[in-house]
């Protein structure tokens, strides 16, 4: 059975946390709270006045996908690098959650999704008396742009296939599968760092980019060294980053996707548009419970 847990879950208390936006560089205080059946997951700017503060957590509400990804309201109240806390709720079957953050970012910690996994762990998780929300895939569905690709098919079970291709010895090319029906989000994937290559540093804070980006919460290549002290987490600690991505952005379909993707190459902008083309096709998709 694809459902290992048939009932929808949220947090059992209120807990919060504090740290350093990525791209902006600034702190910022975010809580997780309960949140009532059906409501999904929910952000609220606590900081904006005179703005609508609340941006659900929907793929349709994407707005950009350079380096992350942002999610926005009609007012244009956004809020950026989701997708580590995502797939965290995801990986702990959280279905209905607020998340409170003062800021426009989501902290982004230590570069993965593990120290989230520890909050939710903290406040508990709590069974509420309603089936979750499953999406089925019926039919295959493909983009292919530019040396890039990424696929949907019919499972019984969600699974992501994913390649990933470097110049740089040190990442070069990886490939990993995670079946969730076989091995362990908390395990095998959550700690997985997200990571950046030395030369772009300087170009990409000049775009007011990475402005928080440091070896405490990214993995940072230079040439075909990795410069972290600590070395990696996993031996294919990048590919495996990237199928966490994969899995925070595509927990914004509004409930736990069954299907198989398989991506090469791909990142935020097609695992969006993905979920655009899947939802479109009306004969490609069915809500199950």
């Amino acid at each position: 059975m694809f459902n290992k847990h048939p009932k929808q879950h949220t947090l059992a208390k209120k807990v919060s946390c504090a740290g350093i936006g990525l791209h902006s560089g600034q702190e910022v205080k975010m809580s997780i709270l309960p949140a009532e059946v059906g409501s999904g997951i929910v952000f609220v700017r606590t900081d904006v006045d005179g703005f609508d503060p609340v941006v659900p957590a929907d793929y349709t509400k994407v707005v950009d996908t350079n380096l992350g990804t942002t999610i926005a309201n009609d007012d244009g109240t956004i809020v950026s690098t989701i997708e580590h806390l995502m797939a965290a709720l995801w990986g702990c079957n959280i279905d209905n959650a607020v998340i409170e953050i003062q800021g426009p970012e989501i902290p982004i910690m230590d570069g993965s999704s593990e120290p989230f996994v520890f909050l939710i762990e903290c406040a508990g998780v709590m069974e509420q008396d309603v089936p979750r929300r499953i999406i089925e895939v019926l039919k295959a569905i493909e983009l292919v742009e530019e040396g890039k690709h990424i696929s949907i098919v019919p499972s019984p079970s969600f699974s992501v296939n994913l390649e990933i291709d470097f110049d740089s010895k040190a990442v070069a090319n990886q490939k990993a599968v995670y079946r969730s029906s076989d091995v362990s989000f908390k395990t095998d994937l959550c700690r997985a760092r997200t990571f950046g290559f030395e030369h772009e540093v300087e170009y990409l804070r000049s775009q007011g980019l990475i402005k928080g980006g440091s070896k405490d919460n990214a993995i940072v290549v230079s040439g075909d060294k990795i410069l972290n002290e600590e070395g990696l987490r996993y031996n294919d600690e990048f590919v495996r980053h990237k199928i966490l991505d994969c899995i925070g952005d595509f927990y914004l379909a509004g409930g736990l996707v069954q299907g198989e993707f398989t991506g090469y190459r791909s990142g935020h902008d097609l695992n969006n548009q993905i979920l655009h083309k899947l939802f479109e096709d009306e004969t490609a998709w069915r809500i199950v419970q």
